[in-house]
């Protein structure tokens, strides 16, 4: 989703923090995708009520009080959003990775369209999971049932579902836990493309990386949490299949990046040596590919460690303050994101922005090699003519 340097500068010049008509235009163009993920979420409703009525819903076998499908509709409805939340960021990073590494090259998948798709289908992806964790807190105060007053149920039910690390019991201790740190991660990260014509369009372009996180916490949440892939299986199998693309999409973005300045090169433009970035991204690439080797061997064996039926189920690990600690270290890395690529931090020129070198370099590459078929078809035809002259 990069916008050229010149207009990231002629915005900034406007004085506007925000980018609230861009948020709007893909709001209003969001409306078809977030009606077709409605359509989805009660489709996956629907699916999940029958299968309770019938008495063949794994949930019922983890937690056999809500057998009642009529009384526990929330609930449901709060298991068909947190799936169809969790296909809406499947479909969404793919049309990231897709817009930023190495695509087909077909003409009605150009890369404006995939922005434009990766915009809106984040939009829906984070209303997606508001409404998830809003109907586990409707459901949560409907069930408070212990005498407490309606002050005091909305009370612990806000604090239950909105306050990471207030849900105390069970599983929930840790997978809310995770599920609450993706959402709230997704709103800035998510929102970071409207602010690029105050921070460059460089700032935005990291920040937006660690979005990855979010995803991968949503799935870590799912698979912790989900009591329809609460035991090994064939469901739970093919949750973990279907991440298997995006991570190999994701070392494919990282073998060929689609911009040249994140390609893996020992000097930067200037011939200095650059160990930090270079020890980076060949961590990154390292990391990718023994993630696709983990997945391929957990969809093979159809063993990932989680619980089993009839067997001794281990304990949920991490402990919490293994993902406090991982959120300090995220924080301090966004820190330095920001400390490294702020404004101010580059020579500004006069009347002017910070200038993107980079930025426009990488544009003028971009131009040579759409200019390059042009260049070779007019020396064709004017080959012929120099020969018969």
């Amino acid at each position: 989703m990069s916008e050229s340097a010149a207009e990231d500068r002629g915005k900034a010049g406007s004085g506007r923090w925000f980018d609230w008509a861009g948020l709007g235009a893909d709001l209003r163009a969001a409306g078809p995708d977030a009606g077709i993920a409605l359509v989805v979420t009660g489709a996956i409703f629907v699916w999940l009520y029958v299968r309770v009525d019938n008495g063949t819903s794994a949930t019922v076998q983890v937690m056999p009080m809500l057998a009642d499908a009529d009384r526990y509709w929330m609930y449901w409805l709060c298991q068909a959003f947190g799936w169809s939340g969790l296909l809406w960021a499947w479909i969404t990073i793919v049309f990231s990775l897709l817009r930023t590494g190495p695509r087909p090259r077909v003409r009605w998948l150009p890369a404006a369209g995939l922005e434009k798709l990766h915009r809106t289908t984040s939009l829906t992806t984070i209303a997606l999971m508001f409404m998830h964790a809003l109907m586990f807190f409707l459901e949560e105060v409907r069930g408070n049932e212990g005498g407490a007053t309606w002050p005091g149920r909305l009370w612990d039910g806000f604090l239950k579902v909105f306050v990471p690390g207030g849900y105390v019991t069970g599983t929930g201790r840790l997978a809310i836990l995770l599920g609450l740190l993706a959402f709230y991660l997704a709103i800035p990260l998510g929102l970071a493309y409207y602010l690029r014509q105050r921070t460059g369009s460089r700032m935005w372009r990291a920040l937006h990386r660690f979005i990855i996180v979010v995803y991968v916490l949503s799935v870590w949440h799912t698979l912790l949490y989900g009591t329809n892939v609460w035991y090994d299986g064939t469901f739970r199998t093919l949750v973990w299949a279907l991440q298997m693309p995006v991570a190999a999409m994701l070392l494919l973005r990282l073998l060929a990046p689609a911009r040249p300045s994140e390609r893996l090169r020992l000097r930067g433009p200037r011939r200095t040596s650059r160990p930090l970035p270079l020890t980076a991204r060949l961590a990154g690439r390292v990391a990718a590919v023994a993630t696709v080797a983990g997945l391929a061997a957990v969809v093979a064996t159809g063993v990932d460690g989680g619980r089993t039926p009839d067997g001794a189920s281990p304990g949920t690990w991490p402990e919490r303050w293994v993902i406090w600690a991982g959120l300090l270290v995220l924080t301090l890395a966004l820190v330095a994101v920001v400390h490294r690529l702020r404004p101010s931090a580059v020579a500004v020129r006069p009347g002017g922005s910070a200038p993107d070198r980079q930025e426009r370099q990488d544009r003028q590459e971009r131009q040579e090699r759409q200019d390059r078929p042009e260049r070779q078809g007019r020396q064709e035809r004017e080959e012929p003519g120099r020969r018969v002259g």
